[in-house]
């Protein structure tokens, strides 16, 4: 379904000649391409899923995020345009992101769903939130909480 919609966004840009937009969807396609590729079995040639799909798309957001770091420190401001304007290209396919209190509720709800009670723990918990909340929530921040209710 998302797939779906990122080639229907392609298309859309396309005709309306927007070459940003056109540019950084071809990236994310491309990502999604090599993805399947790299996880083709066998027996199947079905691609990734939804889920494996949201959160490479959170994956260039945080990329792109870290470059607009690097290029403020190099007072390259055209390159730091460009990457907000493909971060917000990236982020209207994603869903609506968790703010911290809702990930402290999440990791808590988790928590005491799985009756976790030490850091050996931490794993269960983040593969939980990881397929309830895929696209949702930044696990990098998860992470921090989780470790910090199970200490």
């Amino acid at each position: 379904m998302l797939r779906a919609k990122l080639n229907d966004a392609l298309k859309d840009a396309m005709r309306a000649k927007d070459q940003r937009r056109v540019g950084t969807l071809r990236l994310v396609l491309a990502a999604i391409k090599d993805r399947d590729i790299a996880s083709r079995q066998p027996d199947s040639r079905d691609g990734i899923g939804d889920a494996d799909i949201l959160s490479l798309l959170q994956a260039m957001v945080r990329q792109r995020r870290e470059s607009i770091v690097q290029y403020e420190k190099g007072g390259r401001a055209d390159l730091v345009a460009q990457e907000t304007e493909e971060i917000e290209i990236i982020e209207s396919f994603l869903p609506q992101q968790m703010d911290q209190a809702g990930i402290e509720a999440a990791a808590r709800e988790a928590v005491t769903e799985l009756g976790a009670s030490g850091i050996r723990d931490m794993g269960r918990v983040m593969a939980h939130l990881k397929t309830k909340f895929a696209g949702q929530m930044d696990f990098g921040k998860a992470s921090g909480v989780v470790k910090g209710l199970l200490s």
